[in-house]
């Protein structure tokens, strides 16, 4: 059984810090052969792609809003994903998931931070997690 778990959520002030991590058990492929990306979604908007890292991490995307602000990184030894997030805003307040994919590509890695095509990238990620909550008070 598959599980994507999300951790590292929580409440912060303005201009703080926060480090998201995911993690992925029973994939039916080794943790590297799978595109891993973070999708927000906030309070009566749709979801946001807000970075997405290939395979051995070497392409990294992210999203205008959080582009120098975010950090994605993965360890695919211990077949983690992470987020490191400065600089917070209250805007970026929004459920968290991790989102894993065999199918998706480059293309839909990078498509799926951009305001078009995103949702249609989206479909491509096989395996989602619950999210965890993030919360930035002004």
């Amino acid at each position: 059984q598959v599980q994507v778990v999300e951790s590292g959520g929580g409440s912060v002030e303005a201009g703080g810090s926060l480090r998201l991590s995911c993690t992925a058990s029973g994939l039916p492929w080794p943790f590297r052969d799978y595109i891993m990306a973070w999708v927000r979604q906030a309070p009566g908007k749709e979801r946001e792609g807000v970075s997405c890292i290939s395979f051995a991490g070497s392409d990294l995307n992210y999203a205008e809003s959080v582009k120098g602000r975010f950090t994605i990184s993965r360890d695919n030894e211990k077949k983690i994903m992470s987020l490191e997030m400065y600089d917070l805003r209250p805007e970026d307040t929004a459920i968290y998931y991790c989102a894993a994919s065999n199918r998706a590509g480059l293309t839909e890695c990078r498509q799926i931070v951009q305001r078009l095509g995103s949702s249609a990238a989206m479909e491509e990620f096989e395996y989602w997690g619950q999210g965890t909550q993030v919360t930035v008070s002004s």
